[in-house]
C-alpha cells in the first residue's frame, strides 16, 4: 500500500508539471497515462468501492443501534443513514468538520479504553500460532484497512510537489496506523485462549463481546464512532463524484446526488443484514486492489516508459523499474483471480 501510494504521488507530480497546475485528480491522471479505458476502470472502481463500503457501514451500524436501542433493524438503518446523511447534506464544512472532530476524539478515547480493558486477559501463546493458508483471504481486508491513496493528490498539491516531503509524509503517515492496527490485532487475536476455540470462532470480537462485560460496550462504541466518521467521508466523496458525473452545476448542493448515495446502500443493507463482511471483502478485492493496486502501477509504467509521454521525468519514488511494477500488478491480479476462483467454486 505504501508502494502504490508513492506511485500515485509520482504520476501526480509529473501530471502537475505537465499541466502546469495543482489539484490533479485520479481521473485526470488515468486519462493522461492510460486513456479512455483507464478513466472507465478508475471511475467504476471508485463508485464500486464507495457503494460497497457504504453498504457495509449501514449494515454494521444498524446492528449496533438495534442492540443498543432495541428497535427493529430497518429503523436503526434508516435512522443512521438519514442522521449522518443529513449532516453531510445540510451541514456546512465547518459543522461537518466539528462533528468529525468529535467522532475522532471519541475513537481515540474508546480505542485506548479498549486496549487497556482487553489486554488484561491476553493469551500470549495465541499470538505465536499461525494459519498461513488464511493469508490470501486476509489480504483484501488488510488492503482495504490501509486505503489512503485517494488523498495523495491533495497531499501532493499541499506540499507543492516536493517529492522528498511527499515520500516522508506517505511513509510516516502509514506507519502510524500500522502501529495501531498491530496493537488492535494483538489484543483481539490474543483473546483466543485455545486452538479448539480458534477453530470454532469466526470473529474473535464475538468472544470478547460474550465473555467480557466491560469490553463489549467499548467495542460497540469504538465500532460505531469509526463507522460514523468513515461514513461521512465516503458520503461526501461519492456525492461529489456523482454530482460531477451528472454534470450538475458546481457549488450547488443538489439533493439528487445524496439520494443516489444514501438510498441504494440502505436498501441493500436491509435486504441482507449479514452483508457486512461480504461487502468489505468485495470492496477490498474488486475495488481497492484494482483502483489502488493495478492502476497505480499501470499509470507509472505508462508515465515512465511510454514513448508518447512528454512530461519532464522527475526522480522515481519507487525503485526497481519494471520488475517492481510487474510484481505490484501481478500480486494484485493473483489475489483478484484467486478470489474469483474461490467464489466460482462455491457456486
Amino acid at each position: 500500500m505504501v508502494t502504490t501510494g508513492l506511485l500515485i504521488a509520482e504520476v501526480n507530480v509529473n501530471t502537475m508539471c505537465e499541466l502546469g497546475s495543482g489539484g490533479v485528480s485520479l481521473v485526470s491522471m488515468a486519462k493522461r497515462t492510460l486513456g479512455v479505458a483507464g478513466v472507465q476502470f478508475s471511475c467504476w472502481s471508485y463508485i464500486f468501492i464507495h457503494y460497497a463500503l457504504l453498504i457495509a457501514y449501514v449494515a454494521r451500524s444498524s446492528d449496533i443501534l438495534t442492540n443498543f436501542l432495541g428497535i427493529p433493524l430497518w429503523e436503526s438503518a434508516t435512522l443512521f443513514s438519514f442522521v449522518f446523511g443529513g449532516i453531510c447534506y445540510f451541514g456546512s464544512q465547518r459543522f461537518i468538520g466539528a462533528v468529525n472532530g468529535v467522532l475522532v476524539f471519541g475513537i481515540i478515547i474508546s480505542f485506548t479504553s479498549l486496549v487497556v480493558a482487553a489486554s488484561g486477559d491476553l493469551h500470549l501463546d495465541a499470538l505465536l500460532k499461525a494459519n498461513f493458508s488464511a493469508v490470501p483471504m486476509s489480504i483484501p481486508i488488510i488492503a482495504l484497512s490501509f486505503v489512503y491513496q485517494n488523498v495523495v493528490p491533495v497531499l501532493c498539491t499541499n506540499l507543492e510537489g516536493n517529492l522528498s516531503k511527499v515520500r516522508t509524509a506517505i511513509v510516516l503517515g502509514t506507519a502510524i496506523p500500522l502501529g495501531l492496527f498491530l496493537v488492535w490485532d494483538g489484543v483481539i487475536l490474543g483473546s483466543i485462549s485455545t486452538p479448539e476455540m480458534a477453530d470454532k470462532i469466526a470473529d474473535p470480537l464475538q468472544q470478547l463481546l460474550s465473555t467480557n462485560g466491560v469490553v463489549g460496550p467499548i467495542i460497540q462504541a469504538f465500532s460505531f464512532l469509526a463507522i460514523g466518521t468513515s461514513y461521512i467521508g465516503f458520503v461526501l466523496g461519492l456525492s461529489d463524484f456523482l454530482a460531477d458525473f451528472l454534470k450538475l452545476p458546481a457549488g450547488e448542493n443538489k439533493p439528487l446526488p445524496y439520494i443516489l448515495t444514501l438510498i441504494p446502500p440502505l436498501m441493500l443493507a436491509l435486504l441482507d443484514p449479514e452483508i457486512f463482511f461480504k461487502a468489505l471483502d468485495f470492496a477490498g478485492t474488486y475495488g481497492v486492489l484494482v483502483l489502488f493496486g493495478i492502476i497505480p502501477a499501470a499509470m507509472a509504467w505508462s508515465d515512465r516508459y511510454s514513448s508518447s509521454s512528454t512530461s519532464i521525468k522527475l526522480p522515481q519514488l519507487v525503485p526497481g523499474g519494471k520488475v517492481t511494477l510487474s510484481l505490484v500488478m501481478g500480486a494484485a491480479g493473483c489475489i483478484i483471480l484467486s478470489e474469483i476462483l474461490e467464489n466460482f467454486m462455491h457456486l
